[in-house]
């Protein structure tokens, strides 16, 4: 189908200058993709992910094109590694002004009563609790200047009922609810939480679920008002809108990022 609704990238307002910003799962996909647009928008980035081959290669171009950008070693399954990053940024900036939780790891598609013990464990240690660890310790570097702005990565499978994610579905829905608590409980702290839920997203996850269950894309195309799969970029500016200033009124939203398709 015809589709007119698709912009190109805008170019760069400043919407983000001055702010020291954080971002898991930055190596790939809309944590890459949200990486370049924070730091074109003015913010110094540090950058988490398993992979650091790819983050490096990230902190360079954006330090290419003037830029302050570094990488840290993340693991989300592991708590203590969380810890360590966001004490990383302290080390590096002194100050935390926002952050984009959004790493994540998806399940082998299947039925609830297929799913395995081992999937459903790293679906509650990545999706879910590694977003109140992190969380936690971003607020407590964030209040210590007076606040800030967290982002979470959620899901429109978080949304309604989930045959063939079932776990992943499950967690990105708890997410949903720690965002929202974490918004209320830290709210006169001047700590903004928000969370957003993109739909199908033309990312290295989705090629992932398309090979392993062929014809997923067509789906949700099919599916979706807009006709298409967002673009990593497009889902970035979300998150970037929640992180500047022109978002201070914006606090225990759960943003939809899907194209109508959730509508």
């Amino acid at each position: 189908m015809t589709n007119h609704t698709h912009t190109t990238d805008s170019a760069p307002i400043g919407l983000l200058t001055g702010k020291v910003l954080f971002i898991t799962g930055a190596s790939r996909g809309i944590g890459a993709a949200a990486a370049r647009l924070f730091a074109a928008e003015g913010a110094a980035v540090v950058l988490a992910a398993r992979g650091t081959d790819a983050l490096e290669r990230i902190v360079k171009e954006i330090r290419a094109e003037g830029g302050v950008a570094d990488a840290v070693t993340l693991d989300l399954a592991d708590p203590a590694s969380i810890r360590a990053a966001v004490d990383r940024v302290e080390e590096l900036h002194g100050r935390l002004d926002g952050a984009f939780n959004n790493g994540a790891v998806i399940q082998q598609p299947g039925p609830l009563d297929t799913t395995s013990d081992e999937d459903i464990d790293a679906q509650f240690g990545v999706n879910f609790r590694s977003h109140w660890t992190a969380m936690t310790a971003e607020a407590a570097l964030m209040r210590r200047t007076g606040g800030g702005a967290i982002v979470n990565t959620s899901s429109i499978g978080s949304r309604r009922a989930n045959p063939v994610l079932p776990a992943y579905a499950a967690m990105k829905r708890a997410l949903n609810s720690i965002t929202e608590t974490a918004a209320v409980t830290w709210g006169r702290e001047g700590i903004r939480v928000n969370g957003i839920t993109p739909g199908g997203t033309a990312t290295e996850m989705i090629d992932e679920w398309e090979a392993a269950t062929p014809g997923i894309v067509e789906a949700n195309n099919a599916a979706t008002p807009l006709g298409r799969m967002a673009q990593p970029r497009e889902v970035a500016e979300v998150a970037a809108w929640l992180l500047s200033d022109r978002a201070s009124y914006v606090t225990g939203a759960i943003v939809p990022v899907d194209g109508g398709a959730g509508a």
